[in-house]
Protein backbone atom coordinates (compact mmCIF):
# COMPACT_ATOMS: atom_id res chain seq x y z
CA UNK A 1 0.00 0.00 0.00
CA UNK A 2 1.40 3.43 -0.95
CA UNK A 3 2.09 6.13 1.61
CA UNK A 4 -0.74 8.35 0.32
CA UNK A 5 -3.51 5.75 0.64
CA UNK A 6 -4.34 6.59 4.25
CA UNK A 7 -3.79 10.35 4.15
CA UNK A 8 -6.88 12.52 4.69
CA UNK A 9 -6.15 14.36 1.42
CA UNK A 10 -6.27 11.21 -0.72
CA UNK A 11 -9.25 9.82 1.18
CA UNK A 12 -11.07 13.12 0.59
CA UNK A 13 -10.38 12.90 -3.15
CA UNK A 14 -11.57 9.29 -3.27
CA UNK A 15 -14.75 10.20 -1.37
CA UNK A 16 -15.47 13.20 -3.60
CA UNK A 17 -15.13 11.11 -6.75
CA UNK A 18 -17.75 8.70 -5.37
CA UNK A 19 -20.04 11.48 -4.16
CA UNK A 20 -20.06 12.92 -7.67
CA UNK A 21 -21.44 9.55 -8.76
CA UNK A 22 -24.39 9.77 -6.38
CA UNK A 23 -23.04 8.59 -3.02
CA UNK A 24 -24.11 10.64 0.01
CA UNK A 25 -21.35 12.66 1.65
CA UNK A 26 -22.17 11.67 5.22
CA UNK A 27 -22.29 7.95 4.36
CA UNK A 28 -19.00 8.12 2.46
CA UNK A 29 -17.31 9.94 5.33
CA UNK A 30 -18.61 7.54 7.97
CA UNK A 31 -17.40 4.57 5.92
CA UNK A 32 -13.92 6.03 5.46
CA UNK A 33 -13.57 6.99 9.11
CA UNK A 34 -14.61 3.48 10.17
CA UNK A 35 -12.24 1.79 7.72
CA UNK A 36 -9.09 3.83 8.45
CA UNK A 37 -7.36 4.58 11.70
CA UNK A 38 -7.12 8.34 11.97
CA UNK A 39 -6.59 10.72 14.83
CA UNK A 40 -9.00 13.57 15.49
CA UNK A 41 -6.91 16.06 13.50
CA UNK A 42 -6.95 13.87 10.38
CA UNK A 43 -10.69 13.18 10.74
CA UNK A 44 -11.31 16.92 10.99
CA UNK A 45 -9.22 17.63 7.87
CA UNK A 46 -10.93 14.85 5.91
CA UNK A 47 -14.38 16.10 6.91
CA UNK A 48 -13.48 19.71 6.23
CA UNK A 49 -12.14 18.94 2.77
CA UNK A 50 -15.06 16.77 1.67
CA UNK A 51 -17.76 19.17 2.81
CA UNK A 52 -15.74 22.21 1.77
CA UNK A 53 -15.20 21.06 -1.81
CA UNK A 54 -18.89 20.16 -2.16
CA UNK A 55 -20.05 23.43 -0.64
CA UNK A 56 -17.82 25.56 -2.86
CA UNK A 57 -17.91 23.39 -5.99
CA UNK A 58 -19.25 26.03 -8.40
CA UNK A 59 -16.69 28.54 -7.13
CA UNK A 60 -13.84 26.05 -7.42
CA UNK A 61 -14.88 24.99 -10.93
CA UNK A 62 -14.99 28.66 -11.98
CA UNK A 63 -11.42 29.13 -10.74
CA UNK A 64 -10.22 25.94 -12.43
CA UNK A 65 -11.84 26.51 -15.81
CA UNK A 66 -9.21 28.87 -17.36
CA UNK A 67 -6.46 26.34 -16.66
CA UNK A 68 -8.13 23.12 -17.86
CA UNK A 69 -9.69 23.20 -21.30
CA UNK A 70 -12.14 20.32 -20.74
CA UNK A 71 -12.34 19.70 -16.95
CA UNK A 72 -15.27 17.27 -17.21
CA UNK A 73 -13.26 15.03 -19.52
CA UNK A 74 -10.69 14.41 -16.78
CA UNK A 75 -10.78 11.25 -14.72
CA UNK A 76 -13.07 12.07 -11.77
CA UNK A 77 -10.30 11.61 -9.19
CA UNK A 78 -7.96 13.98 -11.07
CA UNK A 79 -10.65 16.67 -11.28
CA UNK A 80 -11.45 16.27 -7.57
CA UNK A 81 -7.73 16.37 -6.75
CA UNK A 82 -7.39 19.76 -8.44
CA UNK A 83 -10.57 21.11 -6.83
CA UNK A 84 -9.34 19.87 -3.44
CA UNK A 85 -6.03 21.67 -3.94
CA UNK A 86 -7.89 24.87 -4.81
CA UNK A 87 -10.09 24.52 -1.75
CA UNK A 88 -7.15 24.06 0.61
CA UNK A 89 -5.20 26.90 -1.01
CA UNK A 90 -8.07 29.41 -0.88
CA UNK A 91 -10.03 28.42 2.23
CA UNK A 92 -7.69 26.65 4.69
CA UNK A 93 -5.39 29.47 5.74
CA UNK A 94 -3.43 27.39 8.25
CA UNK A 95 -2.05 25.08 5.55
CA UNK A 96 0.86 26.63 3.59
CA UNK A 97 0.44 26.77 -0.19
CA UNK A 98 3.71 24.85 -0.68
CA UNK A 99 2.40 21.96 1.43
CA UNK A 100 -0.89 21.88 -0.50
CA UNK A 101 0.86 21.83 -3.89
CA UNK A 102 3.52 19.31 -2.85
CA UNK A 103 1.02 16.81 -1.44
CA UNK A 104 -1.30 17.24 -4.42
CA UNK A 105 1.56 16.50 -6.83
CA UNK A 106 2.63 13.50 -4.73
CA UNK A 107 -0.89 12.03 -4.92
CA UNK A 108 -0.91 12.57 -8.70
CA UNK A 109 2.47 10.84 -8.92
CA UNK A 110 1.47 7.80 -6.85
CA UNK A 111 -2.12 7.33 -8.05
CA UNK A 112 -1.63 8.22 -11.73
CA UNK A 113 0.88 7.82 -14.54
CA UNK A 114 3.72 10.30 -15.26
CA UNK A 115 1.52 12.27 -17.66
CA UNK A 116 -1.04 12.95 -14.91
CA UNK A 117 1.73 14.10 -12.55
CA UNK A 118 3.07 16.53 -15.18
CA UNK A 119 -0.45 17.77 -15.96
CA UNK A 120 -1.35 18.41 -12.30
CA UNK A 121 2.01 20.08 -11.65
CA UNK A 122 1.56 22.35 -14.67
CA UNK A 123 -1.98 23.38 -13.71
CA UNK A 124 -1.00 24.24 -10.13
CA UNK A 125 2.03 26.27 -11.18
CA UNK A 126 0.07 28.12 -13.88
CA UNK A 127 -2.66 29.03 -11.35
CA UNK A 128 0.01 30.33 -8.99
CA UNK A 129 1.68 32.43 -11.70
CA UNK A 130 -1.47 33.82 -13.32
CA UNK A 131 -3.76 34.17 -10.32
CA UNK A 132 -7.38 33.08 -10.17
CA UNK A 133 -10.20 34.78 -12.10
CA UNK A 134 -12.23 37.39 -10.19
CA UNK A 135 -15.98 37.14 -9.63
CA UNK A 136 -16.53 40.66 -10.98
CA UNK A 137 -15.62 39.40 -14.45
CA UNK A 138 -19.03 37.66 -14.51
CA UNK A 139 -21.50 40.07 -16.10
CA UNK A 140 -24.81 38.42 -15.21
CA UNK A 141 -25.63 39.29 -11.55
CA UNK A 142 -27.40 36.00 -10.79
CA UNK A 143 -24.58 33.99 -12.34
CA UNK A 144 -22.11 36.03 -10.28
CA UNK A 145 -24.02 35.24 -7.07
CA UNK A 146 -24.21 31.59 -8.12
CA UNK A 147 -20.44 31.33 -8.51
CA UNK A 148 -19.64 33.46 -5.45
CA UNK A 149 -21.79 31.37 -3.09
CA UNK A 150 -21.88 28.15 -5.11
CA UNK A 151 -25.66 28.08 -5.33
CA UNK A 152 -27.81 27.17 -8.35
CA UNK A 153 -29.25 30.16 -10.22
CA UNK A 154 -32.83 28.85 -10.00
CA UNK A 155 -32.69 28.76 -6.19
CA UNK A 156 -31.23 32.26 -5.98
CA UNK A 157 -34.05 33.57 -8.17
CA UNK A 158 -36.76 31.69 -6.27
CA UNK A 159 -35.57 32.83 -2.84
CA UNK A 160 -35.30 36.43 -4.06
CA UNK A 161 -38.86 36.31 -5.37
CA UNK A 162 -40.20 34.83 -2.13
CA UNK A 163 -38.12 36.61 0.51
CA UNK A 164 -36.44 39.61 -1.13
CA UNK A 165 -32.85 40.18 -2.24
CA UNK A 166 -31.40 40.97 1.20
CA UNK A 167 -32.80 37.87 2.91
CA UNK A 168 -31.90 35.68 -0.07
CA UNK A 169 -28.25 36.71 0.04
CA UNK A 170 -28.08 36.33 3.83
CA UNK A 171 -29.38 32.76 3.50
CA UNK A 172 -27.05 31.65 0.71
CA UNK A 173 -24.04 33.25 2.42
CA UNK A 174 -24.79 31.44 5.68
CA UNK A 175 -25.08 28.02 4.06
CA UNK A 176 -21.33 27.74 3.47
CA UNK A 177 -20.55 28.08 7.17
CA UNK A 178 -19.83 24.86 9.11
CA UNK A 179 -22.80 23.00 10.57
CA UNK A 180 -23.03 22.97 14.34
CA UNK A 181 -22.76 19.70 16.26
CA UNK A 182 -26.10 19.82 18.07
CA UNK A 183 -27.66 17.32 20.45
CA UNK A 184 -31.06 16.74 22.04
CA UNK A 185 -31.14 15.51 25.61
CA UNK A 186 -33.30 12.44 26.19
CA UNK A 187 -35.63 13.51 28.99
CA UNK A 188 -36.81 9.91 29.42
CA UNK A 189 -33.39 9.13 30.83
CA UNK A 190 -31.44 12.27 31.70
CA UNK A 191 -31.35 16.05 32.08
CA UNK A 192 -29.54 18.85 30.29
CA UNK A 193 -27.37 19.36 33.36
CA UNK A 194 -26.39 15.68 33.62
CA UNK A 195 -25.52 15.39 29.92
CA UNK A 196 -23.50 18.61 30.08
CA UNK A 197 -21.55 17.24 33.03
CA UNK A 198 -20.97 13.85 31.38
CA UNK A 199 -19.67 15.38 28.16
CA UNK A 200 -17.54 17.96 29.97
CA UNK A 201 -15.97 15.17 32.01
CA UNK A 202 -15.11 13.43 28.74
CA UNK A 203 -13.19 16.51 27.61
CA UNK A 204 -15.81 18.05 25.32
CA UNK A 205 -16.78 21.72 25.30
CA UNK A 206 -20.56 22.15 25.44
CA UNK A 207 -22.92 25.11 25.53
CA UNK A 208 -26.72 25.29 25.82
CA UNK A 209 -28.79 25.84 22.68
CA UNK A 210 -30.37 29.26 22.25
CA UNK A 211 -33.18 27.67 20.23
CA UNK A 212 -34.28 24.55 22.11
CA UNK A 213 -34.36 24.06 25.90
CA UNK A 214 -33.41 20.40 25.35
CA UNK A 215 -30.55 21.27 23.01
CA UNK A 216 -26.80 21.35 23.51
CA UNK A 217 -24.14 22.49 21.05
CA UNK A 218 -20.72 20.83 21.14
CA UNK A 219 -18.02 23.31 20.14
CA UNK A 220 -15.03 20.98 20.70
CA UNK A 221 -14.88 17.18 20.63
CA UNK A 222 -16.99 14.39 19.14
CA UNK A 223 -20.13 13.58 21.12
CA UNK A 224 -20.99 10.55 18.99
CA UNK A 225 -18.06 8.59 20.45
CA UNK A 226 -19.02 9.04 24.11
CA UNK A 227 -20.52 6.61 26.59
CA UNK A 228 -23.41 9.03 27.15
CA UNK A 229 -24.33 8.70 23.47
CA UNK A 230 -24.12 4.90 23.54
CA UNK A 231 -26.30 4.75 26.63
CA UNK A 232 -28.99 6.97 25.05
CA UNK A 233 -28.67 10.03 27.26
CA UNK A 234 -28.94 12.14 24.10
CA UNK A 235 -29.25 11.89 20.35
CA UNK A 236 -27.76 13.93 17.53
CA UNK A 237 -30.47 16.29 16.27
CA UNK A 238 -30.40 19.78 14.81
CA UNK A 239 -31.70 22.56 17.02
CA UNK A 240 -34.47 23.53 14.57
CA UNK A 241 -35.70 19.95 14.32
CA UNK A 242 -36.10 19.90 18.11
CA UNK A 243 -38.86 22.54 17.87
CA UNK A 244 -41.32 20.31 16.05
CA UNK A 245 -42.44 17.95 18.82
CA UNK A 246 -43.04 20.62 21.51
CA UNK A 247 -45.47 22.26 19.06
CA UNK A 248 -47.65 19.12 19.33
CA UNK A 249 -48.21 19.68 23.07
CA UNK A 250 -48.17 15.92 23.74
CA UNK A 251 -49.83 14.69 26.96
CA UNK A 252 -48.64 11.56 28.84
CA UNK A 253 -51.60 9.35 27.88
CA UNK A 254 -51.93 10.46 24.27
CA UNK A 255 -52.19 8.24 21.23
CA UNK A 256 -49.85 9.84 18.71
CA UNK A 257 -49.24 9.13 15.04
CA UNK A 258 -45.81 9.94 13.58
CA UNK A 259 -46.74 9.54 9.94
CA UNK A 260 -43.28 9.80 8.33
CA UNK A 261 -41.08 8.70 11.17
CA UNK A 262 -37.71 7.31 10.04
CA UNK A 263 -35.07 7.37 11.36
CA UNK A 264 -36.99 8.05 14.57
CA UNK A 265 -35.47 11.20 16.03
CA UNK A 266 -38.82 12.93 16.51
CA UNK A 267 -40.48 9.60 17.38
CA UNK A 268 -38.22 9.19 20.40
CA UNK A 269 -38.76 12.83 21.34
CA UNK A 270 -42.52 12.23 21.31
CA UNK A 271 -42.11 8.99 23.27
CA UNK A 272 -40.13 10.77 25.99
CA UNK A 273 -43.29 12.84 26.68
CA UNK A 274 -45.52 9.75 26.97
CA UNK A 275 -46.31 7.45 29.87
CA UNK A 276 -46.77 3.81 28.86
CA UNK A 277 -48.63 3.06 32.12
CA UNK A 278 -51.14 5.79 31.24
CA UNK A 279 -51.65 4.27 27.79
CA UNK A 280 -49.42 6.69 25.95
CA UNK A 281 -48.07 5.37 22.64
CA UNK A 282 -46.62 6.72 19.39
CA UNK A 283 -47.32 4.79 16.21
CA UNK A 284 -44.31 5.43 13.96
CA UNK A 285 -44.82 4.75 10.26
CA UNK A 286 -42.40 4.28 7.40
CA UNK A 287 -42.85 2.75 3.99
CA UNK A 288 -39.55 0.80 4.08
CA UNK A 289 -38.98 -2.23 6.31
CA UNK A 290 -35.31 -1.45 6.94
CA UNK A 291 -36.22 2.06 8.14
CA UNK A 292 -38.90 0.63 10.43
CA UNK A 293 -36.19 -1.51 12.01
CA UNK A 294 -34.05 1.61 12.41
CA UNK A 295 -36.88 3.36 14.26
CA UNK A 296 -37.08 0.37 16.62
CA UNK A 297 -33.33 0.40 17.20
CA UNK A 298 -33.33 4.10 18.02
CA UNK A 299 -36.28 3.67 20.37
CA UNK A 300 -34.43 0.89 22.18
CA UNK A 301 -31.22 2.93 22.49
CA UNK A 302 -33.21 5.85 23.89
CA UNK A 303 -35.03 3.55 26.37
CA UNK A 304 -38.52 4.38 25.08
CA UNK A 305 -39.34 1.19 23.15
CA UNK A 306 -42.31 0.46 25.44
CA UNK A 307 -44.02 3.57 24.03
CA UNK A 308 -43.19 3.12 20.35
CA UNK A 309 -45.03 0.96 17.80
CA UNK A 310 -42.87 1.03 14.66
CA UNK A 311 -45.05 0.03 11.71
CA UNK A 312 -44.37 -0.55 8.03
CA UNK A 313 -47.08 1.44 6.25
CA UNK A 314 -47.39 4.18 3.65
CA UNK A 315 -48.90 7.17 5.46
CA UNK A 316 -51.22 7.71 2.49
CA UNK A 317 -52.84 4.34 3.36
CA UNK A 318 -53.21 4.95 7.08
CA UNK A 319 -56.99 4.48 6.98
CA UNK A 320 -56.54 0.84 5.94
CA UNK A 321 -55.28 0.08 9.46
CA UNK A 322 -56.60 2.85 11.71
CA UNK A 323 -60.13 4.09 12.35
CA UNK A 324 -61.28 7.68 12.20
CA UNK A 325 -60.44 9.69 15.33
CA UNK A 326 -57.81 7.20 16.54
CA UNK A 327 -55.17 9.75 17.52
CA UNK A 328 -54.92 12.71 19.90
CA UNK A 329 -51.92 14.12 18.06
CA UNK A 330 -50.49 13.61 14.58
CA UNK A 331 -47.08 14.61 13.31
CA UNK A 332 -46.51 14.86 9.56
CA UNK A 333 -42.79 15.51 9.21
CA UNK A 334 -43.24 15.32 5.48
CA UNK A 335 -40.92 14.09 2.73
CA UNK A 336 -39.42 17.26 1.27
CA UNK A 337 -36.64 18.65 -0.89
CA UNK A 338 -34.40 19.10 2.16
CA UNK A 339 -33.12 22.50 1.02
CA UNK A 340 -32.93 23.64 4.64
CA UNK A 341 -30.20 21.04 5.20
CA UNK A 342 -27.71 22.39 2.65
CA UNK A 343 -25.18 23.30 5.35
CA UNK A 344 -25.23 19.71 6.63
CA UNK A 345 -25.76 17.96 3.27
CA UNK A 346 -24.20 20.35 0.77
CA UNK A 347 -24.72 18.14 -2.29
CA UNK A 348 -28.50 18.77 -2.09
CA UNK A 349 -28.06 22.17 -3.74
CA UNK A 350 -26.87 20.58 -6.99
CA UNK A 351 -29.39 17.73 -7.07
CA UNK A 352 -32.70 19.58 -6.74
CA UNK A 353 -34.81 21.60 -9.16
CA UNK A 354 -37.94 23.67 -8.60
CA UNK A 355 -40.04 20.92 -10.19
CA UNK A 356 -38.97 18.59 -7.36
CA UNK A 357 -40.74 20.86 -4.87
CA UNK A 358 -43.88 20.96 -6.98
CA UNK A 359 -43.88 17.15 -7.25
CA UNK A 360 -43.34 16.79 -3.51
CA UNK A 361 -46.20 19.19 -2.78
CA UNK A 362 -48.61 16.62 -4.23
CA UNK A 363 -47.24 13.92 -1.92
CA UNK A 364 -47.32 16.24 1.11
CA UNK A 365 -50.96 17.16 0.48
CA UNK A 366 -51.88 13.51 -0.07
CA UNK A 367 -50.36 12.52 3.29
CA UNK A 368 -52.14 15.32 5.14
CA UNK A 369 -55.46 14.44 3.53
CA UNK A 370 -55.02 10.73 4.31
CA UNK A 371 -54.19 11.12 8.01
CA UNK A 372 -56.60 13.99 8.78
CA UNK A 373 -59.67 11.75 9.41
CA UNK A 374 -57.74 9.74 12.02
CA UNK A 375 -57.28 12.80 14.27
CA UNK A 376 -59.74 13.26 17.12
CA UNK A 377 -61.85 16.40 17.30
CA UNK A 378 -59.91 19.00 19.25
CA UNK A 379 -56.64 17.24 18.40
CA UNK A 380 -53.55 18.87 16.96
CA UNK A 381 -51.79 17.94 13.73
CA UNK A 382 -48.34 19.43 13.21
CA UNK A 383 -46.88 19.68 9.71
CA UNK A 384 -43.14 20.21 9.31
CA UNK A 385 -40.48 20.17 6.63
CA UNK A 386 -36.74 20.79 6.47
CA UNK A 387 -37.02 22.98 3.40
CA UNK A 388 -37.24 26.75 2.89
CA UNK A 389 -39.44 27.03 -0.21
CA UNK A 390 -43.04 28.23 0.04
CA UNK A 391 -44.19 25.60 -2.47
CA UNK A 392 -43.68 22.89 0.18
CA UNK A 393 -44.55 25.00 3.20
CA UNK A 394 -47.04 27.88 3.23
CA UNK A 395 -48.62 26.80 -0.08
CA UNK A 396 -49.25 23.28 1.24
CA UNK A 397 -50.97 24.57 4.36
CA UNK A 398 -53.10 27.02 2.38
CA UNK A 399 -54.25 24.33 -0.02
CA UNK A 400 -54.94 21.84 2.78
CA UNK A 401 -57.05 24.33 4.75
CA UNK A 402 -58.99 25.27 1.61
CA UNK A 403 -60.00 21.62 1.20
CA UNK A 404 -60.46 20.86 4.93
CA UNK A 405 -62.55 23.54 6.65
CA UNK A 406 -62.77 21.30 9.73
CA UNK A 407 -59.18 22.39 10.54
CA UNK A 408 -57.94 25.78 11.73
CA UNK A 409 -54.39 27.12 11.79
CA UNK A 410 -52.95 27.91 15.20
CA UNK A 411 -49.83 29.88 16.08
CA UNK A 412 -46.83 27.57 16.30
CA UNK A 413 -45.49 27.84 19.87
CA UNK A 414 -41.85 27.66 20.97
CA UNK A 415 -40.61 27.43 24.52
CA UNK A 416 -37.96 30.09 23.84
CA UNK A 417 -40.58 32.39 22.23
CA UNK A 418 -38.67 32.50 18.95
CA UNK A 419 -39.64 35.14 16.39
CA UNK A 420 -42.25 36.51 18.79
CA UNK A 421 -42.90 39.51 16.55
CA UNK A 422 -43.78 37.48 13.44
CA UNK A 423 -47.15 38.06 11.81
CA UNK A 424 -47.50 34.52 10.41
CA UNK A 425 -49.02 31.79 12.57
CA UNK A 426 -46.63 29.29 11.01
CA UNK A 427 -42.95 29.26 12.01
CA UNK A 428 -40.19 29.50 9.40
CA UNK A 429 -36.63 29.07 10.59
CA UNK A 430 -34.15 30.08 7.88
CA UNK A 431 -30.52 28.91 7.89
CA UNK A 432 -29.21 32.42 8.61
CA UNK A 433 -31.56 33.06 11.56
CA UNK A 434 -29.74 30.97 14.16
CA UNK A 435 -27.17 29.09 11.99
CA UNK A 436 -29.30 25.97 12.38
CA UNK A 437 -31.11 23.96 9.70
CA UNK A 438 -33.93 25.59 7.77
CA UNK A 439 -37.32 24.35 9.04
CA UNK A 440 -41.02 25.05 8.67
CA UNK A 441 -43.65 24.19 11.31
CA UNK A 442 -47.42 24.62 11.14
CA UNK A 443 -49.97 23.59 13.81
CA UNK A 444 -53.48 22.62 12.71
CA UNK A 445 -56.32 22.04 15.17
CA UNK A 446 -59.33 19.91 14.28
CA UNK A 447 -62.47 21.78 15.28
Amino acid sequence: MSTVDNTPRWLAVAALAKIKNGAYSNLQLNQLINEHRMDRRDINLLTNMVYGVIQHRLTLEFWLKPFVRHPHQLDPWVRELLLSALYQWQYLNKIPQRAVFNETIEIAKVKGHPGIRRFVTGVLHQMDRSGLPAFDTIEDPDERLSVTYSMPVWLIQELRQQLGATKMEAIIASLNQPAKQSLRVNTALSTVSDVTTALTNDGLTVEPSKISPLGLVVTDGQAINTEAMRYGMFTVQDESAQLVVPALNVQPGDQVLDACAAPGGKTTQIAAELDADAGGEVVALDIHANKVRLIGQNAARMHVADRVAATELDARKVQTQFDDESFDRILVDAPCSGLGLMRRKPEIRYEKQLQDSLNLQKIQLAILAAVAPTLKKGGIMTYSTCTILQQENQDVIAKFLADHPEFELQTTPTEQDLKADRTDKTLSIYPDDYLSDGFFIACLRKK
